[in-house]
């Protein structure tokens, strides 16, 4: 397993103010990712060293967005402000998850702005709504040069997450092999005092760590 990506909700001012104002904090600009079109949302990139990526996302008036545990998840957490979403692994082969999990993954795509279109199997994502602190788990289905961490080079590099939650109930998720996606950075997990899930991640920049 591999830390893919983080998820961050855009919060009521939308994705281009929400990305704006995390590029800022960054020194980077976010890069058009396109819409996914099963999940009635879309999303803005910004790619990070270890072939991994940070995404804003945010729900659009699409009928999917109603339908789609994804979409369902990032309108309530839009709702309620915004903010760190979940936290994304990623493996080579879904069917050992799918065991696991005992429920089959859902394809998903989406096509960027270039007309590329990404395509990948994920699962685990009604899981990642019920309580923040699990990730889900992707599985792409493009060459490794098209992932989004591709895209740009940014300088970036995510380096510590802190987590309100239970390692615990992690490992009862995915297995302690989960905590090898997150063997790169520094995490430190705390009780949860309310919702839990991703409470700060710190990013290496050019002009120095930023947490957000």
């Amino acid at each position: 397993m591999h830390l893919d990506h983080l998820s961050f909700a855009a919060g009521p001012d939308g994705l281009a103010a929400t990305t704006d104002a995390l590029g800022k904090a960054l020194g980077a600009q976010f890069l058009d990712g396109g819409p996914h079109p099963r999940f009635g949302t879309r999303n803005m990139i910004l790619p990070l060293k270890n072939h991994q990526y940070l995404e804003v996302v945010e729900v659009l008036d699409h009928p999917a967005a109603d339908k789609a545990p994804f979409g369902q998840a990032v309108r309530k957490r839009s709702e309620a402000g915004g903010g760190w979403l979940g936290w994304v692994v990623s493996v080579d082969d879904i069917a050992p998850v799918e065991r696991r999990m005992g429920r089959h993954a859902v394809p998903g795509n989406r096509r960027r702005p270039d007309g590329f279109n990404l395509e990948w199997q994920q699962i685990g994502v009604k899981g990642m709504a019920a309580d923040p602190q699990l990730p889900f788990v992707t599985c792409w289905q493009i060459d490794p040069s098209e992932h989004p961490s591709q895209m740009a080079e940014t300088g970036l590099e995510l380096t510590e997450l802190a987590i309100a939650g239970d390692p615990q109930r992690v490992a009862d998720w995915l297995g302690e092999e989960v905590f090898d996606a997150l063997e790169s950075i520094s995490v430190e997990w705390a009780a949860p005092n309310g919702t839990p899930g991703i409470l700060s991640a710190t990013f290496s920049t050019p002009g120095g760590d930023v947490r957000i």
